[in-house]
């Protein structure tokens, strides 16, 4: 028996997320039945992170066991020969058979897009918000800053999950905005918020995103952000930006990369 890490790609509009759920289809239902096709044994994923319906990603991960002799790097090609269009390995590998994509250490970085400008652009429609205001650069600088580093993220936690006994403590190693910065008063084009941290809670990207872009529009300060991690109240934060913006960009397990 060996274990297999899987590194997928896919555009996530036309799913219902990531994690097989009876609501309607999945990204893990389809790979789970490219999976089964392909070793001829009825076989199950395991995932490393459950993006919600319409995210997309680059680099999310999920392992799965087997007792067939191909190469570990093979199986990507062979997946991908069973994989609609819109859903790619990019990489695969044998890991330890005690290798857990979500109890392993991670580094994981998210991207949110946004079209900052007069009009939409049709093009980016399914894979960046749409903002027909101004966005000062700046002060969505200063807010992300703060939160870098280890805090309580309760205050950027789905209210739908909150309990009192969950840890919400994550730690953020880099917070920035990438934008093509021009006069204080131009909309900016295209712009990224990108995230790199150990973990994140349900929703916690997408809050902070809606929070960055209402700090940008002047609707809340751009000191505010460390009062608002302080409150640990869903309350004090922006509001939750829609999901067709996000892309799960990477997740690095540091163990295997030091093999």
């Amino acid at each position: 028996m060996k274990r297999i890490l899987l590194k997928i790609a896919y555009d996530g509009t036309n799913y219902c997320g990531f994690q097989v759920q009876p609501n309607g289809i999945t990204v893990q239902e389809v790979l789970n039945r490219a999976v089964s096709d392909l070793t001829g044994v009825p076989t199950k994923t395991i995932g490393a992170s459950r993006t919600d319906a319409g995210v997309h990603a680059l680099g999310n991960a999920a392992v799965f066991d087997t007792d067939a002799r191909m190469d570990g790097s093979k199986y990507a090609f062979a997946l991908n020969a069973r994989l609609p269009e819109d859903i790619r390995i990019v990489g695969s590998r044998e890991v330890p058979l005690s290798f857990h994509p979500r109890y392993t250490t991670t580094v994981k970085t998210y991207e949110y897009h946004i079209l900052n400008s007069r009009f939409p652009d049709p093009t980016k429609r399914l894979y960046s918000l749409f903002c027909y205001y101004h966005l000062d650069t700046g002060k969505m600088r200063e807010a992300l800053k703060a939160l870098e580093g280890t805090h309580d993220f309760r205050s950027f936690q789905s209210s739908a999950e909150t309990r009192p006994d969950k840890n919400t403590v994550r730690t953020i190693y880099r917070a920035e905005l990438i934008s093509e910065d021009g006069p204080a008063d131009a909309f900016r084009g295209m712009m990224t918020v990108r995230l790199c941290g150990s973990g994140f809670l349900y929703n916690m990207v997408r809050i902070i995103a809606g929070t960055v872009i209402d700090i940008g529009r002047g609707k809340i300060p751009a000191d505010a952000m460390p009062g608002i991690i302080a409150a640990e109240d869903r309350g004090a934060a922006g509001p939750t930006a829609p999901p067709h913006g996000l892309v799960l960009k990477e997740i690095r397990y540091p163990e295997l990369d030091a093999e």
